[in-house]
């Protein structure tokens, strides 16, 4: 919709770098709060955040590489053109590079596993609700022509839709997507509060996200062929995935109760 900020010259500024920039600066400021009151190191914590934003970065641009092989083994030259530099690649390369990144640094650090991954929770759907609204800005992500009266039309020529929807009604999925979070990031911020057993705050996420994300796939355009041949995609499978470790995780406990953390 508005994918560049503004020019000077040979200089522009996407509101996609702009919007992430805020979504990673909100989600750290949100998560060094609830380090504070869960009586985790709140420096350790904070430093853990900038490595998972950097292993995200990458993760997510591997992930969206993988995605779609076949396309860029055709065409290798974009692997370092400027659209996928630009690109924000596929959120859930992002978020397991982040995963394995804060396990190796945690282990390191000596940070309570599951206590420090209920403080991220709501910090990273906090930051991703933020983010999708760059995805918005700058065209990308977006989802099938729809007839429904919210569909939105793409017509700026710099936005990352294909020339062929240009001003075509598509679903507005990083809107879906984007409202979604904020709901989840109040609902995380709301439960944290309470007395909790840990973990439970990451495994509702993973729950909630994974269930929101496996119903916008749905509606979204999608250049790659479903693995398997299948109905779902990639994402939706590692939705099911998630979803299931969330709750595998929340009856474990049910069966075998833990002390409650009380914040």
């Amino acid at each position: 919709m508005f994918p560049r900020l503004f020019h000077i010259g040979s200089f522009s500024q996407s509101t996609y770098g702009v919007l992430v920039a805020l979504a990673f600066l909100a989600a750290l400021s949100l998560i060094s709060r609830l380090a504070r009151r869960a009586g985790l190191n709140s420096d350790a914590v904070v430093n853990l955040g900038i490595l998972c934003g950097i292993s995200a970065i990458v993760g997510a641009k591997v992930m969206m590489f993988l995605v779609d092989t076949p396309y860029y083994a055709r065409n290798p030259g974009e692997i370092f053109s400027m659209a996928s530099l630009q690109a924000g690649g596929v959120f859930y390369g992002g978020l397991i590079a982040a995963l394995i990144a804060s396990v190796v640094y945690m282990r390191r650090h000596k940070l309570p596993p599951l206590p420090t991954a209920d403080v991220f929770a709501p910090g990273i759907a906090l930051g991703h609700g933020i983010g999708r609204l760059g995805c918005f800005a700058a065209g990308c992500c977006y989802g099938l022509p729809t007839r429904l009266p919210w569909g939105v039309k793409f017509t700026n020529p710099l936005a990352q839709v294909p020339q062929q929807l240009l001003g075509i009604p598509l679903h507005p999925t990083q809107i879906y997507e984007s409202l979604a979070e904020f709901v989840i990031f109040a609902i995380l911020y709301w439960r944290i509060a309470k007395p909790h057993k840990p973990g439970a705050i990451i495994s509702l996420y993973l729950i909630l996200y994974g269930a929101v994300r496996f119903l916008v796939e749905f509606v979204r355009f999608h250049e790659q062929a479903n693995p398997f041949g299948g109905p779902l995609d990639t994402s939706q499978w590692i939705s099911v995935a998630l979803i299931a470790l969330g709750a595998a995780y929340l009856v474990r406990r049910v069966r075998h109760p833990a002390p409650a953390v009380a914040h």
